[in-house]
């Protein structure tokens, strides 16, 4: 794989289109890392208490196109699989329970890895291997978890890695999925651009050349996700996702693309 320069500075901020995403949306507490510790730590403490695995975010149809579009271009089991941003885990369970066999998920939030574990404990996995990456992305300003690293229970094992540094440390993945952490970094109230920036990429030395990436989100449009991975990037298709009208307009909630990594 062809070497990757990143830094925390990410000098290539200036190849995102300005013009079509500049004020967008404005930043929001959804795009800091104590949200998403808070909303994990409740969560946790809710599955602890009753079971409830929590919300899924974009609901459990985004998890299923994903699946069906994965069955459809019969993506191998032992495809190396990384969702980016894993919360509680539940996508991993539904790619184990789907056959693959390959996985790694990733977040910066301790929190989401704690219920992340406890969910994927409830299930039978004992002749998966899979692996939950927490991924420290706040701009400028790393934190360490006081989870212990590396945590290893039935088959999972947890180690600790920087997913915006280009670090190396997470290569060679065949697939990358994203449902809604490409959206938190774009509302972090700091560094916007930059993170954003950073995060393609982080995934271009992620992927393997022509891996596949796929994103969900319900801020950028499809035009605007074309734009912003114009580079090293190219459109493979769009999924269908839900539509509606309003003022005599159509829409979609939100939007589902793939793409490819090119060389």
């Amino acid at each position: 794989m062809e070497s990757i320069e990143c830094t925390r500075d990410c000098p290539n901020t200036s190849k995102i289109n300005e013009d079509l995403v500049k004020d967008d949306f404005t930043p929001s507490k959804l795009g800091t890392k104590e949200y998403w510790d808070d909303a994990y730590q409740r969560e946790l403490q809710t599955f602890k208490d009753i079971g409830d695995v929590g919300e899924i975010w974009f609901g459990e149809e985004s998890m299923d196109r994903v699946l069906r579009w994965m069955e459809k271009e019969e993506i191998p089991e032992d495809a190396a699989i990384l969702d980016i941003g894993t919360g509680n885990g539940v996508l991993l369970v539904e790619l184990a329970k789907s056959g693959y066999t390959n996985l790694t998920g990733i977040d910066y939030s301790a929190a989401s890895v704690k219920l992340a574990r406890s969910v994927l404990q409830t299930e039978d996995f004992s002749n998966v291997e899979v692996k939950v990456v927490v991924s420290v992305w706040l701009i400028g300003s790393p934190q360490r978890s006081s989870v212990p690293w590396p945590i290893r229970i039935r088959g999972l094992s947890l180690v600790e890695v920087d997913f915006l540094s280009c670090s190396g440390e997470l290569s060679d993945f065949d697939v990358c999925i994203d449902k809604g952490t490409f959206d938190a970094i774009s509302l972090n109230p700091e560094n916007t651009e930059e993170g954003k920036a950073c995060y393609i990429q982080s995934l271009r030395g992620a992927l393997k050349e022509e891996g596949l990436f796929v994103i969900t989100s319900c801020n950028w449009t499809k035009e605007q996700l074309l734009q912003m991975f114009s580079q090293g990037f190219d459109f493979v298709k769009e999924l269908p996702t839900p539509r509606f009208q309003f003022g005599g307009k159509t829409g979609n909630s939100v939007t589902a693309i793939i793409f490819k990594r090119l060389h």
